[in-house]
């Protein structure tokens, strides 16, 4: 049984993430912990506090979790998932921490916007928070992403990692789901080329999907000055459905989502990122 979790503020995007992830886990036992961490404003309006009442109009937090997973139920006709409550009010990164320890979550799930703006961020401070702050493996779902499994799945990598076998545990339960392809791509900048390092954790890399995958990756060595250009088309150019990164390549995961501005990609509005943390 696979334990999920997924933090709602009761937004588009976030209804949009639980309803990707019953896609996602369609064949699979599931428990699906859907969270929403409220403020105090929140635990004011929900306990009656008239004067709370007069300046936040709404329902209370509590009654709309209760409805969102009812309606969920309802909609859903997987035998093996089901379906739970959590409510709290607290600060949002130690309370996702706490469920995660607590539930034995193998996953979170989590909906975004995405950058609409040539001043934001790809993902927003929760998300990131998320990705940054917290030992689980991780799903981002944009606003703008198809509800479907991945057949294509990128995995942009600079090799300057070794690939343990949770890591690999983590890519192969995902092509797994939708019988999918992995693409690893490579961008080389200025000519420069592999050291021995990056050749050793590519090859073990290529081993493993050789051996695992025979006839569902490729490699791919794009020449750009940007690693997010370079990733834009080769998104286009593959179709591809979702993205794989490894939290432990922090500095690789900034020049993707945290470091630069937007600019013009698109990716980022409707390709999924499953950010591996082992």
């Amino acid at each position: 049984m696979k334990n999920i979790l997924i933090p709602t503020d009761f937004s588009e995007n976030s209804i949009n993430a639980l309803k990707y992830a019953r896609e996602l886990y369609s064949d699979i036992s599931c428990n699906f912990y859907v969270l929403y961490v409220g403020t105090i404003l929140d635990q004011n309006k929900d306990a009656g506090n008239p004067i709370e009442l007069e300046n936040n109009e709404g329902p209370n937090t509590k009654d709309q979790l209760i409805d969102l997973v009812d309606e969920t139920r309802n909609q859903n006709t997987t035998v093996g998932h089901h379906f739970y409550t959590l409510h709290e009010y607290g600060f949002f990164v130690p309370t996702i921490k706490k469920y995660v320890e607590g539930h034995r979550i193998d996953l979170i799930v989590m909906g975004t916007k995405g950058a609409s703006g040539l001043k934001e961020k790809v993902v927003g401070s929760h998300a990131g928070d998320v990705i940054t702050k917290i030992q689980c493996n991780t799903l981002v779902i944009p606003n703008n992403a198809p509800i479907k499994k991945p057949i294509e799945i990128a995995f942009p990598s600079d090799f300057n990692m070794f690939y343990s076998h949770p890591i690999l545990r983590s890519m192969t339960e995902l092509l797994e789901l939708g019988n999918g392809s992995l693409r690893v791509m490579n961008v080389v900048q200025n000519g420069d080329e592999l050291t021995t390092e990056q050749e050793a954790n590519k090859e073990f890399l290529l081993d493993y999907l050789e051996v695992s995958f025979p006839n569902r990756y490729s490699v791919h060595s794009l020449s750009n000055q940007s690693v997010k250009s370079a990733i834009q088309c080769f998104v286009e150019s593959r179709d591809v459905d979702m993205m794989v990164m490894v939290a432990k390549n922090l500095n690789f995961i900034q020049q993707i989502l945290f470091d630069s501005l937007v600019e013009q990609i698109s990716f980022h509005t409707k390709i999924p990122f499953f950010v591996i943390h082992k």
